[in-house]
Order: structure tokens, then sequence, then C-alpha cells
């Protein structure tokens, strides 16, 4: 078994939509980035990368890239589980947390898992998902970001 650590942040904008694990959550404002901005799927996905030393999204999905504007994380994240699965690999876990003030995310969680799971392969009980505030610390705890941490373990098939 191999194990990789991931983390994203992305600032909160007017004008966007916010899209975490895959779905659209009403929000005021929404995720900035290059593409959907979807901060836990990229944590996800650097983990899943980590686990195979894949390296991470940037090398693989670059921002300087046009290709992957406004692209949908879970179609990126497809990517990522066919580009381990050519090395031998599949997903065997993940664990990750959402770190955010607003909106709150537990109606929104096993929308997520599923979504996650499908795209992965797996069963909805290889994928945990949490979240949690800042208790009103730090960008996070100011309303200006969101931040999302991952760990994934694959094993090969």
């Amino acid at each position: 078994m191999k194990v990789g650590l991931g983390y994203d942040v992305h600032r909160l904008v007017e004008d966007r939509k916010l899209i975490l694990g895959g779905i659209e959550i009403p929000h005021e404002k929404g995720l900035l980035g290059h593409s959907d901005a979807d901060v836990l799927l990229h944590a996800i996905k650097d983990a899943i990368l980590g686990a195979a030393a894949l390296g991470d999204i940037g090398k693989h999905f670059p921002d300087t890239n046009e290709k992957y504007k406004d692209a949908d994380s879970l179609k990126l994240l497809e990517e990522v589980t066919n580009l381990i699965n050519k090395k031998g690999y599949m997903v065997n876990n993940i664990d990750a947390t959402i770190i955010a003030e607003k909106p709150k995310m537990a109606p929104y969680i096993e929308i997520m898992r599923e979504n996650i799971a499908r795209v992965l392969d797996v069963s909805v009980e290889q994928v945990n998902i949490k979240a949690t505030t800042t208790e009103g610390l730090g960008f996070v705890g100011s309303g200006e970001g969101i931040a999302a941490q991952a760990i994934a373990s694959i094993v090969i098939k």
C-alpha cells in the first residue's frame, strides 16, 4: 500500500459558482481558479497522484493550458484514476476534510462521497469526507477562502 497527501485552497469571490465534490452548492460566492476550483477534488487528486509518485495536479493539468479553463474536476479525477490504473494501482481509501466557515457542508457530503466513489470506481465506504470550520480564525474564518486536505491510499490491482 502507498499513501499520499493533498492540500488545496482557493479564494472565494463574487460571480462564481461554488463547486465542491463535483456538485454546485448554493452560496453567494464561489471559488476562484482556472478550472472549476473544486478544492476538495483538487486535494484528493493531489493525494492520489502523490501516493503513486506521479507529481501533482499542476504537472498534469497546468493552469497555463487553456484546455483546463473551467474544467470539471470530476473529469480530471477520472483522468487521475486512469493514470494510476495504467501504473497498476487502484484507490483503496480516501479521507478528506473541507475547511470552510460557510456554507454548512453536512447536507452535501453524501452526494460528494457518491460522486467521488463513482469516478474512482470504488464503494462509497472507501470515501470519507468531513467538514470543519476554523472558528472564525484566519482567511477561512473571515470568509475569504475555502481549503481542503485529503489522504489517499492506493494498492496494486
